[in-house]
């Protein structure tokens, strides 16, 4: 059923997005997106190619007249990071995402929006159906498991791809070009759990924390918001000595990519110190809160009793645990020294869980230096030996170098300074764009990204700006009409 959503402008965009809202793609499962891409691709009669690990080409022929320009690709990814506030009921995999306007602001209700990259994939819908657009020949690649380490473009076949002209649609500014990013690495830290039965007299306890921001691992690290792990075990770890609870459950985060929000954790405590437990408790809290009231200064927690837990952690493994999530990094390691306010390398301490008898814990590390990215990796496994656990580390994926003398970023600077007045800014991203892989990928391949402003991506906050869309589709249209002349 359309919303208000389809009633934008430019409705030819805005459709597509609306459609999306009520589309599934939660990374791997990107079956029902897949289906609606080819689906608009074959009701206006075009080609489309695809590889064994589920990206898609669109082929849309040239412009009359325009047969012999270059072929340029368009590109942007289909699965979306699925974050909610954990009050809110809702499934992924069933429920359409409920829109809602604030202003000249297109957010969720209480989810993920899917702007990040659902806006991009929709201007490219959009330009497979459009007749007015004057352009050369067109490949428009749609990939996969992009939020889960950039999957689909690792796996793509390159003979996929016969363009070598690459409009990325997936960066968050209007008014800037986007010409490299950081590579991205992370993995697991396993740490086994001995267990033993609960002492008597204690009573069990939950420990929830709630109202963080949140936010992109890579693009909101340096606004120093708070990370719900690591506020929970700090508070947690102060408290071990005096106290001596017993732990049974530790939880928080989601994906690798977004700042954890929430934790929770599982405790035992004598009922002769519960008073005092909760007080002190509240207090450590109390402090993080105050640290961090001019940037994330809405962090809540309850206290609730909770049922018995059949078994809880042995001291030493509570201790060993607790002073690991204590003490694992998180945030901005290091500033670039080239590029004045750009983030060169950073951490996110990012998941945590417990099960079958282990405590996981889910790392992921970023930076546009490939040295400085590998010892992040090598500090993942020291941190794992000194608490007794071991290290699953993952290969990554590479950072995107900037091109100034770049053909395409010329014609977009010249577009840019037209049709919006003043010239873009240049930037690299802190982040993981798949166009460092298609780079590798694509051998002479020529990239430049750009979008509309969208705030807050990777958490229930994200948001875009409406007049932005209207401008960025301008911009895609006045860029096609440019490369093919």
């Amino acid at each position: 059923m359309a919303t208000f959503v389809a009633e934008l402008e430019p409705r030819n965009l805005w459709s597509h997005f609306d459609r999306l809202l009520s589309t599934p793609r939660p990374s791997k499962r990107e079956e029902a997106a897949r289906a609606y891409v080819l689906g608009v691709a074959a009701a206006r009669g075009l080609t489309t190619r695809s590889d064994k690990a589920g990206n898609v080409v669109v082929v849309k022929p040239a412009s009359p007249g325009r047969e012999r320009a270059p072929i340029v690709v368009l590109q942007s990814h289909l699965d979306m990071v699925c974050e909610k506030n954990s009050d809110v009921v809702f499934d992924f995999d069933h429920d359409a995402i409920v829109p809602r306007r604030d202003g000249d602001w297109l957010c969720a209700t209480g989810t993920t929006l899917g702007a990040d990259n659902g806006i991009g994939v929709s201007a490219m819908l959009a330009v497979a159906e459009a007749t007015e657009l004057e352009h050369g020949p067109l490949e428009l690649l749609f990939t996969v498991e992009e939020e889960i380490g950039l999957l689909g473009a690792l796996a793509l076949d390159p003979a996929l791809v016969g363009g070598r002209i690459v409009l990325n649609l997936d960066t968050e500014a209007e008014r800037a070009l986007y010409i490299g990013c950081s590579g991205g690495a992370g993995g697991e830290i396993v740490l086994p759990l001995d267990t033993m039965f609960g002492a008597d007299l204690r009573v069990a306890l939950t420990i929830r924390l709630s109202g963080l921001k949140g936010g992109h691992s890579g693009v909101d690290i340096h606004l120093q918001r708070g990370n719900s792990i690591r506020i929970l075990a700090r508070a947690l770890h102060a408290l071990w000595i005096d106290y001596q609870f017993e732990m049974a459950d530790f939880s928080g985060g989601n994906l690798p990519n977004a700042i954890p929000r929430e934790a929770t954790a599982l405790v035992r405590v004598t009922r002769a110190e519960r008073a005092e437990f909760e007080r002190a408790l509240g207090d450590a809290l109390a402090a993080a809160r105050a640290e961090l009231s001019s940037v994330d200064p809405d962090l809540a927690w309850e206290v609730a009793v909770a049922d018995e837990p059949r078994e809880v952690w042995s001291d030493e493994t509570t201790g060993e645990a607790l002073a690991l999530l204590a003490a694992l990094p998180h945030g901005v390691e290091r500033m670039s020294d080239d590029l004045p306010g750009l983030v060169e390398s950073s951490c996110n301490l990012a998941r945590v869980r417990c099960a079958e008898g282990e405590l996981r814990v889910t790392i992921s590390n970023r930076s546009s230096v490939a040295s400085a990215l590998a010892e992040l990796q090598r500090r993942v496994e020291a941190f794992a030996r000194l608490a007794g656990g071991a290290a699953e580390v993952k290969p990554g994926y590479p950072g995107w170098k900037p091109n100034l003398a770049s053909p395409t970023l010329a014609v977009l600077r010249r577009v840019v300074e037209r049709d919006l007045g003043a010239p873009p800014q240049l930037l690299a991203i802190h982040a993981g764009l798949e166009c460092g892989i298609l780079s590798e990928k694509l051998a002479g391949s020529d990239l430049v990204s750009f979008g509309p402003t969208i705030e807050n991506p990777h958490s229930p906050d994200e948001r875009v700006l409406v007049p932005s869309v209207e401008r960025f589709w301008r911009l895609l249209g006045d860029a096609l009409r440019e490369l093919s002349a």
